[in-house]
């Protein structure tokens, strides 16, 4: 139940910064977001610059992870509720079983951008690293927490378009409700 609170808040996290000035790839903008859906990532995809859908996006982030050395720990996948499986994944890597998570994170990272996904902004403290990472009307967090005693990698990708930001928001809500 606790890694269901987790990635309803990570949901809210993704599109607090798909809305949050996502030009340029800093942190400045204080738009909200309700308007952000037709900024500069479409256009930019990587292959194509089509619109990416759920499947696409857990393609690219299982192709990446597992070629950098993670292997999938799939008990966070039945986290995302039936209403948004096509508008939020989750892929968390079993960073225990990797040879050197912060290796493989790094490494991930590079092959999604090498691919398209664009950094927007990086969070670096105490040992962990969040990346935000966007492409094709998507924002991804690409969280590292490797350092510490409990190791744990995810990536959490949401569709930016208004349709999924209200569902998201509404199943934030009810979990909000039922705590």
């Amino acid at each position: 139940m606790r890694k269901a609170k987790w990635v309803a808040a990570a949901a809210g996290v993704v599109l607090l910064v798909a809305g949050c000035g996502s030009e340029g790839g800093t942190d400045k903008g204080g738009s909200s977001s309700a308007g952000s859906t037709g900024t500069g990532g479409s256009g930019s995809g990587g292959s194509g610059g089509g619109k990416l859908d759920a499947a696409g996006v857990t393609k690219e982030i299982a192709d990446a992870a597992t070629g950098a050395g993670f292997t999938q720990d799939a008990s966070g996948d039945e986290e995302v509720s039936a209403e948004l499986k096509d508008c939020m994944i989750t892929w968390t890597a079993d960073a225990e079983k990797a040879a050197d998570p912060v290796k493989s994170y790094g490494d991930t990272i590079t092959t999604l951008t090498g691919g398209g996904w664009k950094e927007a902004r990086s969070i670096e403290q105490n040992g962990s690293v969040i990346k935000s990472l966007e492409k094709s009307g998507w924002t991804m967090q690409a969280s590292n927490h490797a350092q510490g005693p409990l190791k744990m990698v995810m990536f959490v990708a949401a569709d930016n378009g208004p349709e999924c930001a209200a569902k998201i928001a509404a199943d934030n809500e009810k979990a909000r409700q039922s705590s």
